[in-house]
């Protein structure tokens, strides 16, 4: 499965914070991904002649949020190196469980290609599919994404461990940033 920058945050977060907090991210995107299961599974065939004037306007706020954020990180991560250089100290704020599955469930639902994703899977075979098998469909989406997601959450606690001095925290943090801004950029290309 390809790592797009949602998968490259998390799994940056992880490095930076901890397992439980980058499972609790992971979860945020996973639900995102089961609601736009479900909402696809619902309405698909009604939703997909909707979103089509309004795909490029998302698709352009979801660029500059995966940006802000990665220049967020960059900006954190450079400063917190800084000072730990000049006092000996980190003083970092860690994310917290709850701020993280909001925050990745909120950055998720702004990306429209993951609801045309799910919309074009159901147009498919809309017309066959039975109440039963669009509840399945729901369930396996949202069950795969969490495998997934957790996965990225566990290699980012893993190399988590392997960098914990500053330098490997910062360069870590510098290139999850600018991995993130070049998919974003595909976003729109």
């Amino acid at each position: 499965m390809p790592v797009g920058p949602v998968g490259t945050y998390l799994v940056a977060l992880t490095v930076r914070s901890s397992l439980r907090v980058g499972a609790c991210a992971a979860m945020g995107i996973a639900s995102a991904d089961g609601i736009y299961a479900l909402v696809a599974a619902v309405a698909g065939s009604a939703l997909a002649p909707l979103l089509a004037p309004i795909v490029v306007p998302l698709r352009w706020v979801s660029v500059a949020v995966l940006v802000a954020l990665a220049a967020s990180g960059a900006i954190k991560a450079t400063r917190r190196y800084r000072a730990h250089r000049l006092t000996g100290m980190t003083q970092e704020m860690p994310v917290g469980a709850v701020k993280a599955y909001v925050g990745m469930l909120g950055m998720t639902l702004l990306s429209p290609m993951t609801v045309i994703y799910f919309a074009a899977l159901v147009l498919g075979g809309s017309d066959s599919m039975a109440a039963g098998e669009r509840a399945v469909f729901v369930i396996a989406a949202f069950v795969a994404s969490a495998s997934w997601q957790l996965l990225l959450a566990g290699g980012g606690a893993l190399l988590g461990r392997a960098l914990t001095g500053d330098l490997g925290r910062l360069l870590t943090a510098l290139g999850s940033s600018v991995v993130i801004v070049v998919l974003a950029a595909r976003l729109v290309t």
